[in-house]
């Protein structure tokens, strides 16, 4: 059982960012974070992952108890694309701290922490946009989240990206929208923003760093931009309905997570959608950190053939 006094060092070490926490029990004791990497999957993937992680662990504060740590959780970017690389970066933590350590991908740290271990739908939306649920059995059944190249349709990438295109068609001789001036904080004229695109470390968060803008022009009453918004809504609906299945027996609920859906604006427009389609929005309990916090708490979980666990002594 989880001791409330144990100490636990927890990491969500995504693509965009990494962050890292020590906590006991509920109380935070620290935070830090910095840039992301590409994923665990990759070459030298676990390398990557370790060494960032040790890096952002030495930007927390001075004086926190890490010698005291008895466990920890990381919910790492590209996990479901590599057992093996998981398995070897749960042993590589593990062997560092002298604990038991516990690797799970971000989008089943968000669902485990949305949910606090329950069966249900999470649905992701960020720079990527995944639904993960998992049954009763713990089986996963998951709908989209494949990537900027084939999939992640809805998500803040995608947001961003339609707009920018959107300012380009204009440019071109396509519906006016006011996305054409706010272009105008990346490039001087709409004909460089292939060029400014091209030069990005990392392309598909630069598109997605726009999809606010092209939100806040759907609140103000684009046509365009409420077109894209409308959209998104529309197509992270029919994911979560994919991952739901056909709610047999199984009412049909999503808590929603992400950046994205921080925005108010479009948090009513995706619930909206979801209502129309019979799907109820839950709150969620916690997040991917939290979810995160639990593997490394607690084991027998529904989602533990997905959590990749090295060290001994687990608690029962």
């Amino acid at each position: 059982m989880e001791d409330p006094q144990d100490v636990v060092l927890v990491a969500d070490v995504g693509k965009s960012r990494c962050r890292v926490e020590l906590r006991r029990g509920s109380e935070l004791l620290g935070a830090a974070d910095q840039h992301g990497f590409p994923g665990v999957h990759v070459d030298n993937g676990p390398t990557l992952a370790f060494d960032l992680l040790l890096e952002t662990v030495a930007l927390l504060p001075p004086g926190l108890p890490i010698t005291t740590v008895t466990g920890i959780g990381a919910a790492v970017a590209g996990v479901e694309a590599s057992a093996q690389k998981s398995q070897e970066l749960a042993t590589m933590l593990a062997q560092r701290f002298g604990v038991p350590a516990a690797v799970l991908s971000d989008a089943t740290a968000a669902q485990l922490g949305a949910l606090q271990g329950a069966p249900g739908t999470a649905l992701i939306v960020g720079t990527g946009a995944v639904a993960f649920r998992f049954d009763e059995l713990g089986v996963l059944h998951r709908a989209d989240g494949w990537g900027p190249y084939l999939g992640d349709r809805g998500s803040g990438r995608w947001i961003g990206q339609q707009g920018l295109q959107a300012v380009l068609e204009a440019h071109d001789g396509g519906p006016a929208t006011s996305l054409s001036a706010s272009a105008g904080a990346l490039v001087e004229s709409p004909e460089m923003l292939p060029g400014w695109l091209a030069e990005q470390e990392n392309p598909y968060r630069a598109m997605a760093r726009f999809a606010p803008l092209v939100l806040q022009a759907a609140e103000a009453g684009d046509a365009v931009a409420l077109n894209i918004v409308g959209e998104a809504c529309r197509i992270l609906t029919a994911t979560v309905q994919r991952a739901s299945g056909d709610g047999a027996g199984n009412k049909q609920r999503v808590a929603l997570l992400g950046g994205v859906v921080g925005s108010d604006f479009f948090a009513a427009l995706l619930r909206k959608s979801l209502a129309s389609a019979g799907i109820e929005v839950v709150v969620p309990l916690g997040d991917g950190l939290d979810g995160a916090a639990l593997a490394a708490t607690r084991r027998g979980l529904i989602q533990e053939r997905y959590i990749h666990r090295d060290g001994t002594n687990w608690p029962d």
